[in-house]
């Protein structure tokens, strides 16, 4: 899935937008209530497969969802960054045909964004669709390909405006009870600033552990560098609550770690079936 630092095409935009502050005190309730309705009916079955959580991390596992079974992630993510502003509800489907072959479909459902130099907007983002190819190597390591192409549909202000394509490969291992993700991007952006590159290129390292029988923690760095426009390099922190194994919150802060990354972000978000087609 294409993140942005959180989120997954690393480096926040700048965008301009509303103020945010009625959609923050909604978005919580609206998260959750949202969760619990889409939710109840396959959770029902207690005894399904689990869910896979490709949240709250930049790097995404290897592996595929269990085959047939269609996932949804939604979360909230809140932003600043030199005054800037920026609330969305970050969305994500996730469905493997088998063990080696999936399809992802993931944006923001909403955007509010406010910068002081700027006016205000709010709208839905940009949409991107992923094919997704893993191959186990043992019990311990899989390793993962996505393909992905990003089609813009937010708003002028809200999104860039143009197509990007991207591959990610990927690296997954199990060192005891610690898990490591390990991606390596490419990206070419379709709109740029006269005088930087359309490659951009990413990496991020995620280490997960589980801390309790039902909680776990999550520490991440991630970066992006493009010629033309420097690089970007994120810490983030996250804790995971599985109350049982269809259903997985999460919560968490990301820092930027120089001038040309957003500054601080938070987020929470649940992992949850919709259906399973088998």
């Amino acid at each position: 899935m294409q993140k942005t630092s959180q989120g997954k095409t690393v480096g926040a935009r700048r965008a301009a937008g509303v103020d945010a502050a009625p959609f923050r005190r909604l978005a919580p309730a609206l998260l959750m209530a949202t969760g619990a309705a889409l939710a109840w009916p396959a959770q029902a079955a207690e005894d399904g497969p689990p869910v896979l959580p490709y949240r709250p991390s930049v790097s995404s596992p290897a592996s595929l969802p269990a085959p047939g079974q269609l996932e949804m992630e939604v979360g909230g993510l809140r932003a600043r960054d030199d005054g800037a502003r920026r609330a969305s509800l970050p969305v994500l489907l996730k469905l493997a045909f088998n063990e080696d072959w999936g399809v992802l479909l993931g944006g923001e459902a909403w955007i509010s964004a406010r910068a002081p130099d700027s006016g205000r907007q709010r709208g839905i983002g940009d949409l991107t669709a992923t094919l997704k190819r893993a191959l186990r190597l043992d019990e311990a390591t899989v390793l993962g390909l996505e393909l992905s192409a990003k089609a813009p549909t937010a708003r002028d202000g809200l999104g860039s405006g143009k197509s990007d394509y991207g591959v990610n490969g990927i690296y997954s291992r199990d060192f005891g009870r610690l898990h490591l993700d390990a991606n390596l991007n490419l990206q070419r952006l379709g709109r740029v600033d006269e005088g930087a590159g359309r490659l951009q290129k990413g990496v991020s390292a995620s280490f997960s552990l589980p801390v309790a029988e039902r909680w776990g923690a999550t520490a991440e760095l991630s970066g992006t560098q493009r010629h033309g426009a420097g690089s970007t390099a994120q810490l983030l922190l996250a804790a995971a609550y599985t109350p049982h194994s269809r259903l997985a919150f999460d919560v968490g802060v990301a820092k930027g770690l120089n001038t040309r990354s957003t500054d601080w972000s938070m987020f929470a978000g649940v992992v949850f079936p919709l259906a399973n087609f088998r």
